[in-house]
């Protein structure tokens, strides 16, 4: 099976919402945009768990010229948004059920019977393209017409174009296409357009990519995407190293503080003792101190002198 993928020619858009009811209906999405938003004409405004094909309106103001004073008019130019089928998609890594797969044309498919409805692929979507249902909670996106690309047919909203400004094929050969479709839109003078494919970013590039003028992000295009996954397997990494490296300096400081000790004999029991004793106060202990203390003080060879009571010393007076 060939990988297939889309290219959606802004240029060639003409707003008319053909590719989002023809969406609708192949794959039985419940119709929403019947309230005005207020915020432009395009009333269902994003892609969504009921939208997955969405023409966006995007308005330009004129960029002021010298002097304050610019000829150009206020500019209005459409593009068909859609899910990317990321080759590296952060939806399918975060499902924890399987429910998320890589079809044999390397879209990203959503089994709806499997989905239990926890939320991770919304958050794991660099775009956010795939959202949940009311109710049960469960997600939905492009299903790619996985069933219609089966039976050798080309999605809904491709097939309801009318002005060619979604093309898909082999993706090899929608990327040779793009290429031309570039140089020929600069040889007319548009030398703001580009092409929106991003594959040197952790997205790991589309099955989507886009024709754009002007700032890609206009479009809903962000310039350098990246899968929220792969951050954070990078921040887990990032931190590993640093608790590595705190360890290995407490291990050292224990080393050398071991080392630095080594030399030391710690005193026993006993020294600690005489360092801390202090002199007996009991009274039976007087008489004996003060004798030995007079007896250190009486010259060698003569006989101690004996204490006189209180009534002797009395007597003497």
């Amino acid at each position: 099976m060939a990988v297939t993928g889309f290219l959606t020619d802004s240029t060639l858009c003409i707003g008319c919402k053909a590719c989002e009811v023809a969406c609708k209906e192949w794959n039985d999405v419940p119709d929403d945009g019947f309230v005005w938003s207020g915020l432009s004409y395009d009333n269902t405004l994003a892609l969504g768990h009921s939208t997955y094909r969405h023409v966006k309106f995007v308005e330009r103001e004129p960029t002021a010229g010298c002097g304050g004073n610019s000829s150009a008019q206020v500019t209005w130019e459409f593009s068909s948004d859609v899910c990317r089928h990321c080759g590296n998609a952060g939806c399918l890594e975060a499902c924890p059920t399987g429910s998320i797969v890589r079809t044999e044309f390397g879209s990203v498919f959503v089994q709806p019977d499997i989905c239990n409805g926890c939320g991770y692929c919304v958050v794991s979507c660099p775009f956010g393209v795939i959202d949940r249902r009311p109710g049960d909670g469960r997600a939905f996106k492009c299903t790619f017409c996985y069933d219609r690309q089966k039976a050798g047919a080309e999605p809904a909203c491709a097939k309801a174009c009318p002005t060619g400004s979604i093309i898909f094929g082999p993706l090899d050969d929608l990327e040779r296409a793009a290429d031309r479709r570039l140089a020929q839109l600069r040889a007319n003078g548009m030398d703001d357009a580009s092409i929106w494919n991003p594959k040197e970013t952790s997205v790991g590039g589309t099955h989507a990519f886009f024709i754009v003028r002007g700032d890609a992000r206009d479009y809903n295009l962000p310039p350098n995407p990246q899968v929220p996954t792969v951050l954070l397997k990078q921040s887990w990494s990032a931190a590993g190293i640093a608790a590595a490296a705190i360890a290995g300096a407490s291990l050292l400081t224990f080393a050398l503080g071991k080392k630095r000790n080594a030399g030391v004999t710690p005193a026993g029991p006993a020294a600690s003792r005489r360092r801390t004793a202090k002199p007996s106060t009991f009274a039976g202990n007087a008489a004996p101190a003060q004798a030995s203390h007079s007896a250190a003080r009486t010259p060698p060879g003569q006989p101690a002198r004996r204490q006189r009571s209180a009534g002797e010393r009395r007597t003497t007076r």
